[in-house]
């Protein structure tokens, strides 16, 4: 007979942000299962992924919240200082987390650490569960409930679904949600790097004709080794020849963009590229499925916020069904998921917009708009009032935040 699995949310695809969510929903008594194609083991382990996240101070108390930052602490470096610069330009702007407290602005974390925290906690949860390898093959929505056929032969029946499976979201197709997205035709490279030079917890931004290239702090290595994180946008084209070179042409590559601040370099791990689109979900749900993370919106990384976006979404569903469940609701009601859009709606649109603005703003060598740019940097970092509205933001503090990014229980 078919395997029927019932749940109170299922949920597609076990990334940083599915597996956030189900922790999110276990703290607040709601049962999950998480269906996800790729094997954990293969997805925990190092050479799965490369990249690193910044996580805003608003983000790490959603991971205090559902019980993994003591996991993660150790492996997190604090972001202490971010300098952002415009190529060559003597003009600056620097944020010191000093000028409005004691807290850095926020960490950076490789999102393998990320992967096994969640995974090992899970392990842990009796009110979630994964299913993986498996694949969901077709969700069916019902005045009561929603069913995902699995690839497997199981059926899970629940309330609700959630699409967490990335940005070309075959889940988000299959509900018919019609997106907003173009192709940047440029690639992302990251990697990890040894440098001679303690880093002293700054994050560094250059923009660069070509695209955004940030140097972002990681712990030092267990004997001591400075690293940080690259995340170089470059021409797609141009990516793949970048990332080919011999190590010591890529370093050198490295030292042309960013100078010798950090001293010698070499690489401190393999290097990976990624091509960069845009997605933004015209409407965060359809029927009985949901969508959080980049199945909602994929934003490009100049800024760092695609991990902070999606667990804001985490934070604000995972609120919105704790409070239908306490109160007797149906969870994947038009309701509650309308609640849950217009929550996340503006922020998210907002994000994208300003992201995308400041790629296209900053990527080229244009005298006018270069002069305007460093003048813009340069009026910000002489106005410590708006400067400081602008550090809160980089902190993810500012606005209607839900309960878990305020720091307290659902």
């Amino acid at each position: 007979m078919t395997e029927r699995i019932d749940t109170d949310v299922a949920i597609v695809g076990g990334g940083l942000v599915g597996l956030s969510l189900a922790m999110a929903l276990a703290r607040g008594g709601i049962h999950s299962v998480v269906v996800d194609a790729e094997s954990p083991v293969l997805s925990a382990a190092d050479g799965f992924d490369g990249r690193a996240s910044a996580l805003a101070l608003g983000s790490v108390r959603v991971l205090e919240g559902i019980g993994l930052w003591d996991r993660l602490a150790a492996d997190a470096s604090p972001i202490r200082d971010i300098r952002v610069s415009d190529g060559d330009s003597t003009l600056y702007l620097h944020y010191d987390h000093r000028e409005i407290g004691e807290e850095p602005f926020g960490y950076i974390v490789e999102n393998r650490h990320i992967r096994r925290a969640l995974h090992a906690a899970l392990a842990l949860e009796p009110r979630a569960t994964l299913r993986a390898p498996d694949k969901a093959l077709d969700v069916r929505s019902t005045p009561t409930h929603a069913e995902a056929a699995l690839a497997s032969g199981a059926t899970i029946r629940a309330a609700l679904v959630v699409a967490c499976d990335g940005r070309p979201s075959p889940l988000r197709a299959a509900a018919g949600i019609e997106t907003l997205r173009w192709d940047y035709a440029q690639a992302g490279i990251v990697c990890s790097i040894a440098h001679e030079k303690p880093h002293h917890g700054i994050a560094h931004e250059r923009f660069l004709p070509a695209g955004p290239f940030a140097v972002l702090p990681l712990n030092d290595a267990p004997d001591g080794t400075h690293r940080a994180s690259i995340v170089w946008t470059e021409r797609t084209e141009l990516a793949k020849l970048f990332v080919g070179l011999p190590e010591d042409e890529f370093c050198a590559e490295i030292h042309e963009r960013f100078g010798w601040g950090l001293g010698a370099i070499r690489l401190a791990g393999p290097r990976w590229s990624y091509p960069l689109v845009f997605v933004q979900a015209r409407k965060f749900h359809e029927g009985r499925v949901a969508l959080a993370g980049d199945a909602a919106h994929g934003i490009h990384p100049i800024a760092g916020q695609g991990l902070n976006l999606g667990l804001r979404d985490v934070a604000a569903l995972a609120e919105v069904l704790v409070e239908a469940k306490r109160r007797g609701l149906d969870m994947g009601s038009a309701e509650r998921l309308d609640a849950y859009g217009r929550w996340r709606g503006l922020d998210t649109v907002s994000m994208s917009a300003v992201t995308d603005g400041l790629l296209r703003l900053f990527s080229n060598d244009v005298a006018p708009l270069k002069l305007a740019r460093d003048l813009g940097l340069a009026a910000v970092q002489a106005i410590p009032p708006l400067k400081r509205l602008f550090m809160r933001h980089a902190m993810g503090t500012v606005g209607a935040l839900p309960r878990l990014m305020r720091g307290e229980a659902l």
